[in-house]
């Protein structure tokens, strides 16, 4: 099969039609990144020596809460009074605090991290076990710590608590002063994607494991409309799913790049990096970080994009999510992280004034994030919200790459011999 470019009219994955989108899982989206800015707000606040912070030092804070001016600050905060305090002191500023409420709830999620701290350990060597160098740079890394329910000392203190699994090397000074995690120990009974073990009903691999070539079949999962696409590539779709294919954790350093055997084991890595995580979804700019440490294609978004069956790419805002379709029943993941449930608990004080404002649908948080969150409502306050539209921040993020706009017809495209 020969990959070639389509020479008809492209359209950026933007302009998408709207058919194409699967509107439970666009609810998902826009639920973190409502959730996202509270999130952040709370690590900022225990930061702070007294866990409070002035309005003025939070606005340092914008562009990782993708906040953009003239939105203001205060008025999300007031939007969640049962998480937020906010408080003038004598000369007139502004302060934000946590609530009693958020207290317990922050205390709450560190039990659950303190918790589950082995498994999110076994996960971190895990990914270094797949990676070609059994290396991986922690600037890189901390674009995980969230969606792996690793704690905020993750860099500072965590990483050197599981000296049998992994350590911090700075192996390429004094050109690079980078800090690395290097795997330290090759554990073969983690050698196993999650996949293998949900089919085989297992928990990890026998002692004696040694990864290899694969047959087995990905989940999948199709949006209603899909169903003319589906009738014209089902023949190819079936012959992927019957390909042969490498193991995330063998050797893959003979594969050659764009072949079907290259591409179908890229596929079985970004599976397996997105079951590590406790939403099983990720912003596609963490996974294009590690294209190279994984032995992936530079054109990851067109390899999301095709399988769409295995995956969903959700394209709301500047950053895009992608998700395990098969992990989702509607807008409900089938099983649930304990960190997953603390964070529905969280996003069910957001948004509480006299009464409870119900945000069950797509159009519900659009408006919530979109118009009434950034309504002025400080007497004092006399600032005109422009129609802009706010995206999800990450306390480490990154601006998505240019590659993510890619184009669509390519998608289609790569089917055809």
């Amino acid at each position: 099969m020969q990959w070639h470019r389509s020479m008809t009219t492209s359209k950026r994955v933007q302009d998408r039609s709207k058919k194409k989108r699967v509107h439970d899982l666009e609810i998902v989206t826009e639920k973190h990144k409502i959730l996202s800015k509270v999130l952040l707000i709370f690590e900022v606040l225990k930061k702070e020596p007294q866990q409070i912070i002035s309005i003025r030092e939070l606005d340092d804070y914008r562009r990782q809460l993708n906040l953009p001016k003239p939105h203001k600050l205060s008025a999300f905060l007031r939007k969640s009074p049962k998480l937020f305090e906010l408080y003038k002191d004598d000369r007139g500023i502004l302060w934000c605090g946590l609530t009693k409420e958020a207290e317990d709830l922050v205390r709450e999620e560190e039990a659950i991290i303190e918790q589950h701290g082995d498994k999110a350990a076994e996960l971190v060597t895990r990914m270094l076990m797949m990676s070609v160098d059994k290396r991986l740079a922690l600037d890189k890394i901390v674009h995980f710590r969230r969606d792996l329910g690793l704690p905020m000392d993750f860099r500072n203190h965590w990483v050197r608590r599981f000296p049998d699994h992994f350590r911090v090397v700075q192996p390429f000074k004094p050109y690079d002063e980078s800090e690395y995690l290097e795997l330290a120990n090759w554990k073969s009974s983690w050698a196993m994607t999650e996949l293998e073990r949900k089919v085989l009903g297992v928990m990890q691999a026998p002692d004696d494991h040694v990864p290899g070539p694969l047959s087995l079949s990905f989940p999948m999962k199709f949006p209603p409309d899909y169903k003319q696409v589906l009738s014209r590539y089902k023949g190819k779709i079936e012959d992927f799913q019957k390909r042969e294919y490498l193991s995330p954790y063998a050797d893959a350093s003979e594969l050659k790049a764009g072949t079907l055997e290259f591409n179908k084991r890229a596929v079985a890595v970004m599976h397996e990096l997105l079951s590590f995580t406790v939403g099983k979804r990720l912003v596609t700019d963490y996974l294009t970080h590690f294209r190279k440490e994984f032995v992936m294609p530079q054109k990851l978004m067109r390899l999301l994009l095709k399988h769409f069956g295995i995956f969903y790419v959700s394209e709301r805002g500047k950053r895009f999510h992608v998700y395990i379709n098969s992990a989702y029943e509607g807008s409900e993941l089938i099983e649930k992280h304990p960190l997953i449930v603390w964070r529905e608990k969280v996003l069910s004080f957001v948004g509480y004034r006299k009464k409870k404002e119900r945000m069950d649908t797509l159009t519900d948080l659009q408006e919530y994030e979109d118009d009434d969150v950034f309504k002025s409502e400080s007497e004092d306050e006399n600032v005109q919200v422009e129609n802009n539209k706010l995206t999800m921040g990450s306390l480490e993020g990154d601006f998505l790459e240019n590659e993510s706009e890619m184009e669509i017809d390519e998608v289609c495209s790569a089917y055809r011999e």
